[in-house]
């Protein structure tokens, strides 16, 4: 029983969200010894898109103490593909860190059961009705308890609850629309096939509406999707535009004969925006709660590590100092986060812009230099102060923070 006299606080810190961003912030500060919440609405596990992971998220995995090798496929590089030019062009990205091509219905239930290894207090189908952060403390009502907090962290996804209660969401209009997926197992064996599965590369053909994603996932299944960028054919619905588009591509109809769908087909709006309010007196927020991007170079769960992580370090440090309320407690750290977000951005924007595929990817092999900033960019390695691709990024168009 808690003595409020003496503390009038439920706990330390209360995390609302049980994704990668949540469960990562949340197990930081647990091995920091602070007394920690993870609120989760859902269940796990849980149906997630996302499954292509970054190699420089892997010092944030070794610092959870999880094995993300475990059932899951090693992820070599990216291959973008022009089918109707048969142009092709391979990025080596697991060079000095590796990753993989996971499930994110067992990775992310892995994450928030480690978080429990660790200490953290843990709750699922707990929904966050309201919170409100004051000077003095942070009062949070869920539909089954209240809390009382020195500090909250919302990692709610796309829910964005922050940035949303404080009009703070402002879309990016110019990227992906939505995005339509599915499953296939069963994938049969053949030359391509046994390529894929073996190097563990994410394929993304560029087409005239957008792009499409060919991730092998562990016991020869693949997730395959299409990111709609120019206006849907009013003729047919998302369901059908999938369809069309994987009977069109030569490779897909090789990939997927004899395959089994084995997921209904689903689809995801609302796609990229900034969150201008992400931090402020005694919270953060973090991973898609602080800002979304198309997936095109598969920056979602990376960014949601590395902000999370960023977060509770910089949390700890506040807790520790007494120094929690200052709502400028995050702004040296923002300024890093932006600096991977708007990098990210702006490379996106330059996917659909400027056709950076055609000029750009499928040059680099003439430019060694050129083409190690390219997978220095898609492995994750954003915190540079060599990459020349990236300051000409960053420089040529100044991005909203």
């Amino acid at each position: 029983m808690i003595d409020n006299q003496q503390n009038p606080f439920d706990h330390d810190v209360v995390v609302v969200g049980g994704g990668p961003a949540g469960s990562t912030a949340a197990t930081l500060l647990a091995q920091y010894g602070h007394k920690v919440l993870l609120l989760e609405s859902g269940t796990h596990p849980r149906f997630h898109i996302g499954e292509s992971m970054l190699p420089f998220s892997e010092p944030i995995i070794q610092r959870l103490g999880i094995d993300w090798s475990a059932g899951n496929l090693s992820k070599s590089g990216a291959v973008f593909i022009d089918e109707a030019t048969e142009q092709r062009m391979y990025f080596p990205l697991s060079i000095h860190r590796k990753t993989y091509q996971i499930e994110r219905a067992p990775f992310d239930q892995m994450l928030f059961e480690n978080a429990a290894k660790y200490g953290v207090e843990t709750h699922q189908q707990e929904k966050v009705l309201d919170v409100s952060c004051q000077a003095d403390g942070v009062n949070i009502v869920s539909d089954k308890s209240r809390y009382r907090s020195r500090y909250l962290i919302d990692a709610t996804g796309r829910s964005a609850l922050m940035g949303r209660k404080d009009k703070g969401i402002k879309r990016i209009e110019n990227l992906g629309k939505f995005a339509v997926y599915t499953h296939f197992e069963n994938i049969q064996a053949g030359e391509e096939a046994d390529e894929l599965f073996r190097s563990g590369n994410i394929y993304v053909p560029v087409v005239d509406i957008g792009w499409i994603w060919i991730i092998p996932l562990a016991g020869r299944r693949l997730s395959v999707g299409l990111v709609v960028q120019k206006e849907r054919p009013k003729d047919c619905d998302a369901e059908e535009l999938l369809r069309r588009y994987l009977t069109a591509s030569p490779l897909l109809s090789c990939l997927l004969t004899g395959a089994e769908q084995v997921a209904p087909v689903r689809v995801e709006a609302d796609f990229s925006y900034t969150n201008q309010s992400r931090y402020g007196v005694r919270y953060a927020c973090c991973g898609d709660a602080a800002g979304f991007l198309d997936p095109v170079f598969s920056s979602g769960v990376f960014l949601a590590f590395t902000s999370a992580a960023r977060i509770a370090d910089r949390v700890h440090i506040g807790l520790s100092d007494g120094r929690e309320a200052d709502p400028d407690l995050h702004a040296e750290d923002d300024d890093k986060y932006l600096l991977g977000f708007n990098t990210m951005r702006l490379f996106v924007e330059c996917f659909y812009q400027s056709n950076i595929v055609h000029n750009l990817f499928f040059e680099a092999d003439r430019d060694p230099d050129l083409k190690a900033q390219i997978a220095q960019l898609l492995a994750g390695d954003l915190w540079v102060d060599d990459n020349k691709l990236q300051q000409s990024l960053l420089a040529g168009r100044r991005s909203a923070s």
